[in-house]
């Protein structure tokens, strides 16, 4: 790259444009050009330190650019004093001023073989260019400097299509380089390489320490290599499970963003078993076992946190299916008033959990949310004066302060059998996994009934109807009136993105039909993500839980009966103001937390 002052990737060009865009003040360009040689040596200093620990004959060969210069001094946006100048706000500016599109690339969406197959690891990282898709004939480069004529010629020359290029921050493709490159070179080699080394895993907490990207050495396994890439991959993405599923000619590799799953990439069949041996390998599992379901865990880190991956495995009809879900602590372990309570509701839920004993049941289906808030409630209880066990299957998240019991049905540890040993614990709290028979049920109730605060989960639809649900499983209504203190029901709505929100006008009768009653008339003013880079063009970055918490009143107790009625039991509970799920879900649409289609889509079971 020149330096020439003309040249518009010039030093003196890039700070104008800066300027004249308000991205920096006359006062920042001056001290930058003041101070650039000595923090691009000191920046060239720290990329040869980084290529020393890299494998033999692996250097970092990109150049160090003024905006590298420019991101180092770590300014805040003058149009903004309260966000921090960065690459992609330098590189937007940058392109407006070249008339070249910008893209905030989305790995979901790129092709692995484009990707990798058209130009060469050692050219993509020397020029920072990256191939991204072909569109309308034309082959997209993806590039921090679009004023590489040569390159652009070489790159059409060798892929028989002519070229188009747009602007991307150089650190996204460096990343995408690192990111696709590796994945690739480790699943071709392990098409032909399949062995790994064992892994001594010796307890529940085995540490399973990834390496970086700079970290993997081209003689490692590859599979170790193609394995350790989808962990980080997956990490990156915010990815709550991962699914491997074979396929009749490919396997499937899918993960679950924000509740939905997206594929990402179809790899060679070859590759599979050797892939699920990897893993099962890590987790303690039985490799030569590829009949039956297995399930393990893995224990690993995600950045400067610890977090846990469970691991099951299936057979399906063209191998072993695994799906991997992400125990991520910052998730699980939160405080109450973050997880999505409205204050009324929070108040209701604590006065359940501050009692000394009795039965408190987090009911909805699988993956609304339920560990998260009892693990949070677990986390908020747990004092040194309290003893807190969970009887788990299978256990979450490890966690120092409370004593974690796993349901082992091959030594007769269930949820049913371990019941009557706990209470031989001197326990406070036990926290029961789910109430899914009337042994377990009837072991909980009678822990609640000598004493003891039992939380545990329930498969219900609502609120009311886990009342119903504990008498069919079986358990006597006068213990149930006994017992229980309070329930509530919880579902998970994805967010609205915060960097693409927007306004929109909407008739209340357009909602009346649909089946959403807002109780107004007229046009009001709800908020929805027109789709950007930070959320992959859904419109919805992160989710948050509804919540309707019924405590077990006198007029419930009363109707707690052996013919109860499920009908009189909701409309006893609408008396005693109880605020349903897809009540509160209207109020965080209102709020502008989430859109009118998650509303209906999250609750339409509640009507």
């Amino acid at each position: 790259m020149t330096n020439d002052n003309g040249h518009p990737f010039s030093d003196k060009s890039v700070c104008i444009s800066l300027v004249s865009h308000g991205l920096i003040t006359k006062e920042h360009a001056l001290e930058i050009f003041e101070k650039k040689e000595k923090v691009r040596a000191n920046i060239e200093k720290k990329k040869d330190r980084r290529s020393e620990k890299m494998p033999t004959g692996v250097r970092i060969i990109n150049p160090t650019t003024i905006v590298d210069v420019i991101i180092s001094f770590k300014f805040s946006r003058a149009d903004k004093q309260d966000v921090e100048l960065d690459e992609d706000a330098i590189f937007k500016v940058l392109a407006r001023e070249w008339d070249k599109p910008y893209k905030k690339i989305d790995p979901l969406k790129l092709d692995l073989n484009l990707v990798t197959t058209t130009i060469p690891r050692s050219f993509a990282m020397k020029h920072l260019v990256l191939p991204i898709e072909v569109e309308n004939g034309y082959l997209v480069i993806a590039t921090s400097n679009p004023f590489n004529s040569e390159v652009f010629e070489d790159i059409g020359r060798v892929s028989l299509m002519p070229v188009k290029t747009v602007v991307t921050s150089k650190s996204d493709i460096i990343r995408l380089i690192d990111e696709f490159f590796g994945f690739k070179r480790s699943i071709v080699e392990a098409e032909t390489q399949f062995s790994g080394p064992s892994v001594d895993l010796g307890n529940l907490e085995q540490y399973v320490r990834l390496k970086s990207p700079d970290e993997l050495p081209s003689n490692d396994h590859h599979i170790v290599n193609a394995v350790n890439h989808l962990f980080i991959y997956a990490f990156d993405q915010r990815a709550s499970d991962i699914h491997i599923e074979p396929k009749r000619d490919i396997s499937l590799i899918r993960m679950r963003i924000d509740g939905v799953l997206h594929t990402v990439y179809r790899l060679p069949k070859k590759v599979h078993s050797p892939m699920v041996s990897r893993i099962k390998n890590m987790s303690r599992l039985d490799m030569a076992e590829k009949r039956r379901p297995q399930d393990g865990r893995i224990k690993t880190a995600k950045g400067s946190v610890e977090v846990e991956i469970r691991i099951s495995t299936v057979p399906v009809a063209f191998g072993e299916k695994v799906v991997m879900r992400v125990m991520d602590p910052d998730i699980l372990f939160q405080d109450l008033d973050q997880l999505g309570f409205t204050p009324p509701d929070l108040e209701r839920y604590n006065d359940m959990v501050n009692r000394p004993n009795g039965l408190v049941l987090v009911c909805g289906p699988t993956g609304s949310g339920k560990s998260t808030t009892l693990y949070s409630t677990l986390r908020r209880l747990s004092t040194p004066e309290i003893n807190t066990t969970t009887i788990e299957d299978p256990i979450e998240m490890v966690h120092e302060e409370f004593n974690q019991i796993a349901v082992q049905p091959a030594v007769n540890i269930t949820f049913a059998t371990i019941m009557r040993n706990i209470l031989r614990q001197d326990p406070d709290i036990i926290m029961v996994g789910e109430l899914r028979d009337i042994e377990t049920a009837q072991n909980a109730v009678q822990a609640a009934l000598t004493g003891h605060l039992v939380l545990s989960t329930l498969h219900t639809n609502d609120a009311p109807s886990s009342i119903v649900r504990l008498l069919d499983i079986g358990i006597p209504y006068f213990l149930v009136q006994a017992t229980l203190t309070g329930i509530i029901s919880q579902r998970l709505v994805r967010k609205i993105c915060p960097k693409c929100v927007e306004s929109y006008k909407i008739d209340v009768s357009q909602l009346r039909n649909s089946g959403l009653d807002i109780k107004k008339d007229g046009q009001i003013e709800l908020y929805q993500g027109k789709g950007c880079s930070k959320c992959r063009g859904t419109g919805y970055f992160g989710r948050t839980a509804i919540y309707e918490a019924l405590p077990y009143s006198k007029i419930l107790r009363n109707l707690t009966t052996q013919k109860t009625d499920l009908a009189s039991l909701r409309e006893a509970a609408f008396k005693e103001n109880l605020v349903t799920l897809r009540e509160n879900a209207i109020k965080k649409l209102l709020d502008g937390i989430t859109t009118y289609e998650e509303v209906m889509r999250v609750t339409w079971e509640s009507d």
